[in-house]
């Protein structure tokens, strides 16, 4: 079981690594495919966009992302007391139920952790923005990667 500790409206929760949490904030999170699974198919892909858009302006804002043939990144900002552990639980949970039910994947979709970290600034924004968007041609064009906004 994690450790928390509260302090004002910072939030510090620790598994195997550190999560910080503060209200009002702006994440960048990174969580990746368990080492056994195959690479995500675009319409794998599509099913995570749909997950990660359910929500958007209810429980959370939802930015930018990219859905990777092996990972996901995504900037968010959680919204009416939901925190974002919480938030990130649920796409993984959701999109592992939905990959094993609708493609027959078997065993742990997603690695346990997940990364995350607060975009401290406008600056900080942008880069993580850039991050998001020009990651695909890091692996060249010979996937179809799914980019959007929220």
């Amino acid at each position: 079981m994690g450790k928390s500790q509260k302090t004002q409206e910072l939030y510090i929760y620790k598994r195997r690594v550190p999560h910080w949490q503060m209200s009002g904030s702006m994440y960048f999170v990174t969580w990746r495919l368990d080492q056994e699974q195959p690479e995500l198919n675009h319409l794998e892909r599509d099913v995570i966009v749909s997950i990660l858009k359910y929500f958007d302006n209810q429980r959370y804002e939802l930015f930018a992302f990219v859905i990777m043939p092996d990972h996901v990144h995504l900037l968010v900002k959680a919204t009416n007391g939901f925190l974002l552990h919480q938030i990130v639980h649920t796409w993984k949970s959701y999109s592992a139920y939905k990959l094993q039910r609708d493609f027959s994947r078997r065993n742990r979709i997603w690695q346990d952790e997940y990364f995350d970290r607060i975009v401290r600034d406008h600056d900080e924004l942008i880069e993580k923005a850039q991050y998001i968007l020009n990651n695909p041609f890091k692996i060249g064009r010979k996937y179809r990667t799914t980019i959007g906004c929220g």
